[in-house]
């Protein structure tokens, strides 16, 4: 039995909207008695016809190329069918407004052009012979009915069926520590695509068990098939920090991610490895080794051979095989049955399904995929097509797409159909935003129109969810369900159906053409948009361009958005997003009149055109993290379709006029007040649909009560986030009771989660700040209210989690208002506070009336920059995990030290004492001579068991270990300051895995290494008497990673009995006066080593002649004169990048022949003071040379020589005033030596 298209085909959905449009009032008036009127209603006629047959057509075109390719030609009509109703519903719309610019825009042009709409009456009927001749016939359609989602097992976390011992056996190898004395080991999991090694990965990464200090940080990187080095470090730093990275470079973001790595005990998961170059592998992981021992990587491939090019240990190869029928069932059956409902034909069903999971072919992601379909389905019949469908049995050749997969796709209704397909733009492994997405959808037409009471967005929302309860869409393993991915082989089913519609630059490299037919497009990092436009010379119809993680683009692409606006006419999605060139919008982009969705945020652009105005279908404009816009046009009220506008970030001084008139708008996220009555607050009275996020900015310039209730911000009842922003300035002519007034009118809605208060200069906060009724409330910032002398009281708020109070200078007292007021005394303060952070509050002297019963909950306390602040803390905190006391001098306080204390850093805090000291802390940073004294004494008497991390600064008292021993549990210690402290050198420290020694002891000549056999990473700073490191017969420093010494000057040699370290990967020597060599066996004795920099060390002269480590690819050189005039660099043939920094006064020309590496790929100059002459010379032997950078080089005017080497990709120019002045293409000695360099930058301009 054939499968029946139970939701009707795609391009069903597609001509529906067509029909839609033909049916406007608007445009039947418009076209009324003229020519097109009767030529259109034909298009309707011939589109009816083909319609009834699409059901059929969908499905047989999988086996049957001929109707396929009729589908195609439909297609590509339907897209030209529905651009010219698009430009006509466009004009109809505008036609009554004469005095509009949108009409002006019109005016003079007709209707629409005829003649293309007799091609498309044409080519229709040509479509209507072929229909006959391919036999298509009429299926009946079952209709599409909304679902709401149910509740399932999986909504409490990651369902796993089968999985059991897979996990423990994985568990144990997280666990377990290494054997063989290996820092960082590798667990791959490998397993066919669908067969669950994310899920279960996701479930390890999770599980309970590791959250319990087991490992200091983890992360958690998708990798994917396509290799994007500096993507996967950005993200791991991302993940680390949890905020935006914004650095570009490898170099700069390696030493990023190794600084937040170093001494730190790692789990890191990469997902959907394909990476088998061992130098790809190695690039990528360096990084780790900066990590404790015990570091562990997991892997997820489908690819064996990934696991064998691992630089690392591996542990063992785990493959994950397919589930048992059995389990398989149990994954379909937690999709396929609602938890709450029982039916007569339970039973029958469930025999139909367990046939049906036989031929999933033990994948849960089939399962899955065909269970959440068939949730929807609870009839017999339906289930009984699916396991007799015929795509059970399509040969691999005919489709390569998993068969459930298909089915599962072939349920969807053709609105969803659409909606999912659409997302092939994305590359494999993006992860998206659901609103963003949306925002796409309803910008392209596939969201449909909708009855009274639902919004568009609303209706985007039903569908994105639809997708993700039926498992095309996931949530992300590390956004926390901010954004979703797609399953590998889900994208691939995406792709697949696509076609030749959709293209993503990706594949550029498979095909040497794009399709005519194309109609969405997507360029990614890997991608030049000039070049590569230029490949698209045959698409002439594009409706979609997404530029997608694109800021790393080395070439010149200025010109890019002028390119895209002059030639893609049909554009309704436009997205520069995150565009890494200077970026402006060329004035004809108000001709673009279907554009619906514009996205310029994190780009560099100054101005927009006032055609941008002209954009009357315009329903998305995102301009956020703009750092150089300042202003927006001046008639953006004529924008009234807008919908969303995005500005955070951006510094808009004031808001253009009449903005009210937007009353479309449902994204607002900032307004900038303004001193004009067209551009006041009032403006806001009338945009009542706002959601989410809403700053309001710039405050001060509203001047009464009255002006600020007339925003009407009570009535904006979905506003979830509120910031109200004074500007900070002296200011001795306020009015203290307007600004109280001010701000009594801006009271919110009671269903608020955070609120943000910033720069109000009123003495006091009106009521509703911190009122009891906002139950919803779980944040609260105040910031610079400096007239305020008293806080509000906020304890009462029952949701309430983090606080922060700062810069509040007035405030001198804490008391028992803050906690509660009297009609609430029966409520326990601050019920549900986690995080209490106070910070800068110069007047701030007494924290008064303590409630035993205050802060329950309470983790992290912090309190910073309290100068005058002294008495008591709060003294019963019994959930305190950490707790930050900082420079506040007169606090005379004992600390509290409950059992759960892990954290606790105390600086410049004089006469801080503890009441109990913290047995189970594990990390204690402190500063000052008093407070440093005592922790000493508290260690010595107590010896902690769970102290691992030791921070002690500036302390000029004689102090030292007790009994000459660290604690045991030691693994990191940092001391800073303490020139009087004797180091313990008597006995070994086991587990110590990381040693700073800055400005400190001043007794120690020489460190044994011997006594540290697990360090990992040891730095030396400003120790005038270090003269060497010490080791002892046949020691060596098997685990050390990193090593820096600097400052040092007295520091005259590394070990004579050759120092062997067969794990350092960084060694960086700075300001070492007598240092005259490096080991001249550095070759063999740190093999390993990847990164060499030296700096200010005038006496070395030359590299090791004995060869230098195989595997060092980055070398910094600082002021190292000699050195760039030495020999040996003929060693350095496997260095790839290389960073030569000044002053380095004798150096006027740079290089000299035969001098670099010839493997170099990256080379930088920088502060070369006396440098005048780049010779070419030098570097013509540098074939793989592709970037080369040239920074601050004040006297660098010439370039000798025939040109630079023709590798060249990229030059980067900045601040060379005089070079500058000749990179010009009328400088005839210069520019033909780099005028073949494809990217050119001067001073952060291309040319």
């Amino acid at each position: 039995m054939a499968l029946a298209v139970v939701g009707g085909a795609l391009l069903s959905a597609f001509i529906d909207v067509l029909f839609d449009r033909l049916a406007s009032p608007e445009v039947l008036n418009f076209i009324r008695g003229k020519k097109p009127d009767k030529l259109l209603q034909k298009v309707k006629t011939q589109l009816i016809v083909v319609r009834v047959v699409l059901a059929d057509a969908e499905k047989r075109q999988i086996a049957d190329s001929n109707v396929k390719e009729w589908l195609d030609l439909l297609r590509d009509v339907v897209y030209e069918v529905d651009d010219l109703l698009d430009e006509v519903s466009t004009k109809a719309a505008t036609q009554k407004e004469v005095s509009n610019s949108f009409s002006r825009l019109f005016k003079t042009k007709k209707i629409v052009s005829i003649s293309k709409l007799e091609d498309i009456v044409e080519r229709l009927d040509d479509i209507l012979k072929q229909k006959e001749s391919l036999d298509l016939k009429e299926i009946p359609v079952e209709s599409y009915q909304p679902w709401k989602a149910q509740p399932t097992s999986l909504e409490d976390g990651y369902a796993m069926y089968g999985r059991e011992k897979d996990k423990e056996a994985i568990m144990k190898m997280v666990l377990e520590d290494s054997t063989n004395g290996e820092k960082v080991s590798v667990i791959p999991i490998v397993g066919m695509g669908g067969v669950g090694k994310t899920t279960l990965t996701i479930s390890v990464f999770n599980d309970g068990k590791l959250q319990q200090h087991i490992f200091d940080l983890k992360a958690w990187v998708c990798v994917s098939d396509i290799f994007d080095i500096v993507r996967a470090t950005r993200t791991m730093i991302e993940e680390i920090t949890r905020k935006p990275c914004k650095l570009s470079d490898l170099n700069a973001l390696q030493l990023e991610l190794m600084d937040k790595l170093k001494g730190k005990r790692l789990l890191i998961v990469l997902d959907d490895v394909w990476i088998e170059d061992c130098d790809n592998w190695s690039s990528l992981t360096k990084p780790f080794l900066s990590g404790n021992r015990g570091s562990k990587v997991l892997i997820t491939t489908r690819n064996e051979n990934v696991a064998a090019a691992v630089p690392f240990h591996t542990v063992e190869v785990y493959h994950l095989n397919k589930l048992s029928n059995e389990d398989c069932w149990s994954v379909f059956a937690n999709h396929a049955f609602p938890l709450s409902e029982a039916s007569e034909t339970r039973g029958t069903l469930e025999k139909i399904g367990k046939e049906i999971v036989k031929k999933c072919n033990g994948l849960p992601l089939a399962a899955q995929s065909l269970g959440g379909m068939l949730r929807r389905k609870q009839t017999i019949r339906d289930w009984n097509n699916v396991l007799q469908s015929d795509i059970w049995e399509l040969p691999e050749n005919q489709c390569k797409i998993i068969p459930a997969l298909r089915i599962s796709y072939n349920y969807l209704p053709p609105h969803l159909k659409r909606c999912f397909v659409y997302c092939s733009l994305y590359p494999k492994d993006y992860e998206f935003k659901k609103d963003e997405l949306i925002q796409q959808w309803m910008a392209e037409d596939l969201i449909k129109a909708v009855k009274k009471g639902k919004t568009l967005e609303g209706v985007g929302q039903e569908y994105f969810d639809d997708l993700v309860s039926r498992c095309f869409f996931q949530y992300s393993s590390r956004s926390g369900g901010a954004y979703f991915v797609m399953h590998d082989l889900i994208h691939d089913l995406a792709t697949f159906l696509g076609g030749d519609f959709y293209f993503r630059t990706d594949e550029l490299g498979k095909e040497t053409n794009i399709d005519r037919k194309t109609r969405h497009l997507s360029l990614t990092r890997f991608s030049d948009p000039v070049s590569d436009i230029e490949a698209f010379d045959t698409v002439k119809f594009p409706r979609t361009f997404l530029l997608i993680d694109y800021k790393d683009s080395p070439f010149n692409n200025e010109k890019a958005p002028r390119i895209i606006v002059s030639r893609l006419k049909y554009l309704r999605v436009l997205s520069l997003w995150n565009f890494g060139s200077q970026l402006a919008l060329p004035d004809s982009v108000g001709q673009l009149i279907h554009l619906r969705y514009l996205n310029l945020s994190h780009t560099s652009i100054e101005t927009l055109p006032e055609s941008l105005c002209n954009l009357c279908n315009l329903q998305t404009l995102k301009l956020s993290y703009c750092s150089k816009l300042t202003k927006l046009p001046s008639s953006m009220q004529n924008l009234v379709n807008l919908r969303h506008l995005e500005i955070v970030g951006t510094p808009i001084k004031e808001m253009p006029k009449r903005m009210g008139k937007l009353n479309q708008l449902r994204t607002l996220d900032c307004y900038v007040v303004g001193k004009h009555i067209k551009n006041s607050i009032k403006e806001l009275g009338g945009l009542q649909n706002l959601h989410g996020r809403f700053y309001i900015k710039k405050l001060e310039n509203v001047t009464k009560g009255e002006e600020a209730l007339e925003a009407r911000i009570m009535d904006k009842n979905h506003i979830s986030h509120l910031y109200l922003e004074w500007s900070i300035a002296n200011d001795n002519s306020i009015d203290f009771q307007v600004e109280l007034d001010v701000l009594s009118k801006l009271e919110p809605h009671q269903d608020l989660e955070s609120l943000s208060i910033n720069g109000y200069k009123g003495t006091r906060f009106p009521e509703w700040v911190g009122n009891f009724s906002y139950l919803y409330m779980t944040s609260i910032d105040l910031f610079n209210c400096n007239n305020c002398c008293m806080l509000p009281s906020l304890g009462q708020l029952p949701s309430l989690r983090n606080l922060l109070i700062s810069n509040m200078n007035s405030v001198k007292t804490i008391d028992t208002g803050f906690y509660k007021k009297d009609d609430c005394s029966s409520v326990t303060p601050f019920p549900s506070l986690e995080s209490l952070h106070i910070s800068n509050m110069p007047c701030w002297e007494v924290w008064n009336a303590f409630d035993l019963e205050a802060f329950p909950v309470l983790k992290n306390l912090w309190i910073e920059e309290c100068s005058k602040l002294k008495g008591d803390l709060p003294n019963h905190l019994p959930a305190l995990q950490t707790l930050r006391i900082r420079y506040c001098e007169l606090l005379v306080s004992s600390v509290p030290g409950p059992l759960t204390l892990r954290t606790l850093d105390i600086r410049k805090c004089k006469k801080v004492a503890f009441r109990e000291f913290p047995l189970l802390v594990e990390s204690i940073e402190v500063e000052g001579g008093p407070m440093v004294e005592s922790m000493m004494e508290a260690i010595s008497n107590i010896q902690p068991t769970c102290l691992q991390s030791l921070k002690l600064q500036n302390c000029s008292s004689d102090i030292s270990f007790r009994g000459g021993r660290l604690p045991a549990s030691l693994k990191t210690l940092d001391i800073r300051g303490i020139n009087k402290l004797k180091f313990p050198l008597q006995h070994k420290h086991e587990l110590l895995e990381s040693l700073s020694i800055i400005n400190s002891c001043d007794s120690l000549t020489s460190l044994p290494l011997a006594i540290f056999p697990n360090l990992t990473s040891l730095q030396i700073t400003n120790c005038e008497n270090m003269e060497s490191l010490l080791v002892s017969g046949s020691e060596i420093s098997k685990r050390l990673n990193t090593f820096t010494i600097d400052h040092c000057p007295n520091f005259v040699s590394f070990p004579v009995e050759e120092l062997c370290m067969p794990n350092l990967t960084r060694l960086s020597v700075y300001d070492c006066d007598k240092l005259k060599s490096l080991s001249d066996r550095m070759g063999t004795l740190v093999p390993k080593m990847e990164y060499l920099s030296i700096s200010n060390c005038q006496q070395i002269e030359s590299f090791p002649g004995g060869g230098m480590p195989p595997n060092l690819r980055t070398v910094l050189i600082s002021n190292c004169e000699k050195l760039l005039r030495g020999l040996g660099w003929k060693s350095m043939a496997m260095v790839t990048s290389l960073s030569v920094w000044g002053p380095c006064d004798g150096i006027k020309s740079f290089p000299k022949e035969s001098l670099l590496p010839p493997s170099l790929i990256s080379l930088d100059l920088i502060g070369l003071s006396s440098l005048e002459t780049l010779d070419c010379k030098g570097l013509l032997h540098v074939t793989s040379l592709q970037q080369l950078s040239i920074i601050r080089c004040q006297k660098l005017e010439n370039i000798a020589g025939e040109k630079l080497p023709l590798s060249l990709i990229k030059l980067m120019i900045y601040k060379c005033p005089l070079l500058k002045q000749r990179c010009h293409n009328t400088d005839r000695q210069i520019w033909p030596k780099i005028c073949h360099i494809r990217g050119i930058n001067i001073d952060g301009r291309w040319i």
